[in-house]
């Protein structure tokens, strides 16, 4: 009778921290979807932000930064290196005679004109295209910059916290001499002087 009193308490036991066991699982897996729920929302309103600003961008371009993104974007594609192949071989085959056509270019001359007209627009076209996208890649650049600077200053900040928490918990590391300099904020100026000074003795 005993034994069977062990039996039916250690089956309820069982049964309980089985039950607390999938409660706790349960709650993990909760705040794990949770925390990526989070990770998603933030990763989509970064990724509508840059959608956005994209769209600005193209909508603040002027006509001229347009009509070359426009052409930029052609000149560099397959299609415009076939309509050429294609042009400049009928044009040579047309006026080596082998077509039975009367010729109109028999030294190649207004070709090679052509062809260095051509060169000079589509140079145009691209410096323009290119001077926008060095515009945007330097705005992405000073906005990496910020980014970077601020978070030295958080980290800063948490060094120094994280140091004084240290100390009052008595922790041997926090005498450290090296958490000092950790401590204090980078002046960027000052790196960039170190590194032109390099370049100069370079």
């Amino acid at each position: 009778m005993n034994l069977v009193r062990v039996r039916v308490a250690f089956g309820d036991i069982a049964r309980r921290v089985s039950d607390a066991v999938v409660r706790q699982t349960g709650h993990a897996m909760e705040q794990h979807a949770q925390q990526f729920s989070n990770m998603a929302h933030v990763v989509e309103r970064n990724i509508n932000a840059l959608i956005e600003r994209h769209e600005r961008d193209e909508a603040n371009a002027t006509s001229a930064e347009r009509i070359s993104g426009i052409i930029t974007d052609f000149t560099g594609s397959m299609r415009f290196v076939y309509l050429h192949l294609a042009l400049f071989s009928l044009w040579i085959v047309w006026n080596l005679g082998w077509l039975g056509l009367p010729e109109f270019d028999e030294s190649f001359v207004v070709l090679a004109m052509v062809a260095s007209v051509e060169a000079i627009f589509l140079s145009t076209f691209v410096l323009i295209s290119q001077n926008r996208m060095t515009a945007q890649a330097d705005k992405r650049a000073d906005l990496d910059l910020q980014i970077c600077l601020l978070t030295e200053h958080e980290v800063t900040r948490l060094v120094s916290l994280v140091t004084q928490i240290a100390r009052e918990m008595n922790i041997e590391q926090a005498t450290d001499p090296e958490l000092e300099e950790l401590a204090r904020d980078v002046q960027p100026e000052r790196v960039l002087d170190a590194i032109d000074q390099h370049a100069g003795r370079a």
